[in-house]
């Protein structure tokens, strides 16, 4: 039997390997791999591909899958923390970008309705570009990355109403307002259904499921979720990707949404393929290649406009420099729902087809070029601000309240905590816990807000910014720490702290080992990766297992921290470490000897009543490399000595502080 598809998906995949594997080899991103493989052998390329409608089809459960995943990595009460970026955000770009791009099409000889629709098209950015960037460059919980998801999720949302605004300004709007008020109600519905199900139906049903320990049945009930409450946004005439975004906000709220979200990723990375090339298959060369001046001049002058008009949106909000303007970039491209909305302005004549052309060759290049604009977005933001100093431009916002703050303490010898994260605020609460006087910088304002009402003292703004370590007074501090995820701007921020202070201890939390040596030759005093931290927990919890003395094991931990990681980086010699399997393991630890262990040494263990005193048997003692096999109540512990002990947790512990 032949199958078309069959033939088809080959052909895709084949060309995807190839393409791709020439990019990865550059260190090009894999997005533009697959955008290339569907100009190269779309429609208007090589024409390989023959059921294009069908590999559509493929890559709209790409997209669902995408979005997805994107949900499940959110929260319901994070989501709620950006609802003012979403509503107003949201509503002032795309508005803004509505009214320009419609008067300036206008104004080329144009009717109002063509432009009002043309300005609906180019107000749409890419979801599933700008956050396949994020999540592959893992900034998807950046500051200016949940901007730019929260104006993705309006304009996934407004999408819907300017389809259904479409017949109005066309002319034919029969029975337009009863639709509206349809929709409104089933949203309504949908979103007590999503609240409902996030907090009492999934977790439970997710639960019964976990318990049957059946992988297959975990994948068959997660996959369901999600294609069923996409399939109920789509009735109730929203988008598909709306409704798989609010199934991943669902299944998050359960402890289960680790483990779905590692078996979709698979099935995610496969689909969102089809979806970029599907995009690509679209791109006409022909029409591309005889017009590119003026495509190009339209790319150029959408770049600028969206993201000025997106970073407008941003500052409105009073977000800190980089953060606007990281938002404007990433989201300046066209968006692929605007691909759909275009069919439907070609069905009621507000588009023309030379105009959909023009449309779809901006549409695509810009999505070609916002991996590049992602990646470089940082070097861009550094350069402008450089640029807006020298001008006297620097227009870094601190409110009046949090100058009121700082500056009603005597800020001296105090510790700055840069990030408000997990490191951030359970450094702020070690610090409170010891009277350690601190003062925090976060540049997410509900963050800061919720914080502030507390007590916390915080103050809202970007430490990149000179003003901003001024208002904390830095050069009176004694220590600060920088504990975000964004490497690009801790580097920034390293720069900055040390222009101000070099005698400042700067300790910096990074997440990979790879980025130590940078930032240590940029000034850090300290740098601590979090991915060998961990490695560092979970090797003291095994160590402990094998029954490996404690003071071993914190003298291994000071070596590595000590020699900068480099035991994880390589093969270095490793101390020898007796290691007993003839015990059975119910509690047993070993613990050394040493000087200050005044209370056991030099004394018989019948003096000692060890078992009585202290709730521990003594079931060996390692002497010089020899094992007692019988210990007499004579025995007298010595400097030294390894006792191997059993009890109950408490105990153990209670006579490892004695000893030590």
């Amino acid at each position: 039997m032949h199958l078309p598809l069959l033939q088809d998906i080959l052909i895709l995949l084949g060309f995807s390997v190839v393409i791709v594997f020439a990019l990865q080899k550059l260190k090009l991103p894999s997005i533009i791999g697959f955008l290339l493989t569907g100009i190269i052998i779309g429609p208007f390329g090589l024409s390989l591909i023959n059921a294009v409608e069908q590999v559509e089809i493929l890559s709209e459960i790409g997209v669902i899958l995408l979005l997805f995943v994107i949900g499940m990595e959110l929260s319901i009460k994070q989501l709620a923390s950006i609802k003012k970026t979403v509503f107003i955000g949201g509503f002032l770009q795309v508005g803004i970008t509505v009214l320009i791009a419609g008067l300036v099409y206008y104004f080329l000889g144009n009717s109002w309705n063509e432009s009002v629709f043309v300005g609906f098209l180019f107000s749409l950015s890419s979801t599933a570009i700008v956050l396949k960037t994020l999540q592959d460059r893992q900034q998807i919980t950046a500051p200016f990355a949940r901007n730019a998801l929260a104006i993705l999720i309006f304009q996934d949302i407004i999408v819907v109403p300017m389809m259904l605004v479409t017949p109005m300004i066309a002319g034919e709007s029969a029975k337009i307002w009863v639709s509206i008020v349809s929709l409104l109600l089933k949203s309504a519905v949908v979103l007590a259904i999503t609240f409902v199900s996030a907090r009492y139906v999934v977790p439970w049903l997710m639960h019964a499921v976990a318990k049957t320990n059946s992988k297959e049945l975990f994948l068959l009930f997660t996959i369901t979720l999600c294609f069923a409450i996409a399939f109920l946004t789509s009735e109730a005439g929203l988008s598909l990707a709306l409704g798989a975004f609010l199934a991943g906000l669902i299944v998050s709220e359960s402890e289960y949404s680790h483990q779905a979200t590692s078996i979709i990723l698979p099935f995610r990375e496969l689909f969102t393929s089809f979806f970029f090339v599907s995009v690509g298959m679209l791109l006409d060369l022909n029409f591309f290649l005889h017009n590119m001046p003026i495509i190009l001049v339209l790319v150029l002058a959408v770049f600028i406009i969206k993201s000025t008009i997106a970073a407008t949106a941003v500052a409105i909000l009073k977000y800190p420099t980089r953060t606007v303007l990281l938002t404007g970039l990433s989201l300046f491209q066209v968006g692929e729902f605007a691909f759909i909305l275009s069919k439907v302005g070609i069905e009621y004549n507000l588009l023309t087809a030379q105009t959909n052309q023009y449309f779809l060759s901006v549409s695509i290049i810009s999505m070609i070029l916002t991996p590049f604009v992602i990646i470089f977005s940082e070097n861009i933001t550094n350069r402008f601000i450089g640029v807006s100093k020298k001008l006297g431009l620097d227009s870094t916002v601190v409110s009046e309240e949090s100058k009121a703050d700082i500056s009603s303490h005597e800020l001296n010898n105090h510790l700055v905590i840069i990030g408000y994260g997990v490191n951030g605020s359970n450094l702020a609460k070690a610090a409170a816990a010891s009277n350690i006087p601190y003062v925090v910088i976060e540049m997410n304002a509900e963050t800061v807000k919720r914080e502030k009402e507390k007590g916390v003292p915080i103050i809202f703004g970007d430490a990149t910014q000179d003003h901003i370590l001024e208002t904390v007074r830095l050069s009176n501090a004694r220590a600060a720490v920088i504990a975000i995820s964004n490497n690009f701007a801790t580097q920034s921020i390293i720069k900055n702290v040390r222009s101000h202070s070099d005698s400042l201890y700067l300790a910096v939390r990074t997440r990979y080992v790879k980025e130590t040596a940078e930032l240590i030759a940029l000034g850090a005093d300290k740098v601590i990766p979090e991915e060998f931290e961990t490695s560092i927990k979970i090797f003291t919890n095994v160590l402990q297992n094998f029954l490996v003395p404690e003071s071993d094991i914190e003298h291994l931990i000071e070596k590595v921290r000590a020699d900068n990681y480099q035991l994880f980086k390589g093969d270095i010699k490793r101390p020898k470490t007796y290691r007993p399997n003839e015990l059975a393991d119910f509690n047993i630890t070993c613990l050394r000897i040493n000087a200050d262990s005044n209370k056991l040494l030099g004394k018989p263990l019948k003096e000692l009543n060890i078992r009585a005193e202290y709730g521990i048997n003594i079931l060996g003692i390692k002497r010089k490399n020899e094992m007692l096999e019988s210990i007499q109540p004579e025995e007298i512990l010595k400097q030294g000595d390894m006792i191997y002990i059993q009890g109950n947790q408490t105990n153990i512990e209670h006579f490892h502080k004695l000893i030590k």
